[in-house]
């Protein structure tokens, strides 16, 4: 997020490494955009933990809290030492009336990171890791041109540990996965690439798994 926001620096709070900034499921009444260092998402699926986002500087999360009144969805833990500036409702309204460009832009970052985390959502809630990798194909697809799935073939510019970070998989979960996907030969991998060879086809065997 290319905009100044030095003049906001008394919101500034900080976290140490491995602090909790928030709890899945308690009351919020704020939100962050980071400063400086990593923040992991984390949500509780079944009995399992599942890292659903790390967020870096310029990233805003949190944002529920002010647009919907619930409790979080999520926990929110640092990675590194991080600072972040912290907004209420209060100081939100603030920003909206004297600053209407940055609060555009954040208003924009906040449609964005809704659609986002509803989309990684998804995936999470899909049967299996196969309909999992496929779908992040399609969710990465979907950031590409027209022209450039014109012929159903696309490339990703994306490694095995991004991929197994979106899937909510390990890494050698997610390894197989590709593995299997190279074998039936609907995959390449080119260096740090991988090349889909018919996009269409990951849509429709994610379409069936969504159905059951």
């Amino acid at each position: 997020m290319n905009i100044d926001l030095s003049k906001f620096d008394r919101f500034k709070v900080a976290f140490q490494k491995g602090d909790q900034i928030f709890c899945e499921y308690e009351p919020g009444d704020s939100f962050y955009l980071i400063q400086s260092g990593r923040v992991q998402i984390v949500k509780i699926m079944g009995d399992i933990e599942k890292i659903v986002d790390i967020l870096h500087p310029g990233e805003i999360f949190g944002e529920m809290a002010i647009l919907e009144e619930a409790p979080r969805s999520a926990s929110a833990i640092a990675i590194d030492h991080v600072e972040v500036l912290e907004f209420n409702k209060k100081n939100f309204e603030i920003l909206l009336r004297g600053n209407p460009q940055i609060a555009m832009k954040l208003l924009q970052t906040f449609i964005k990171r809704i659609y986002d985390q509803k989309r990684r959502f998804m995936i999470l809630t899909l049967p299996d890791p196969q309909a999992k990798v496929a779908d992040v194909f399609l969710m990465l697809s979907e950031t590409q041109s027209a022209e450039s799935k014109s012929m159903n073939e696309i490339v990703l510019n994306t490694n095995v540990d991004d991929l197994a970070h979106w899937c909510g998989l390990s890494t050698s979960e997610c390894k197989q996965v590709i593995n299997h996907f190279v074998t039936q030969r609907k995959i390449e991998i080119q260096n740090d690439k991988l090349v889909i060879k018919n996009i269409n086809d990951f849509q429709r065997f994610v379409n069936s798994r969504r159905k059951k």
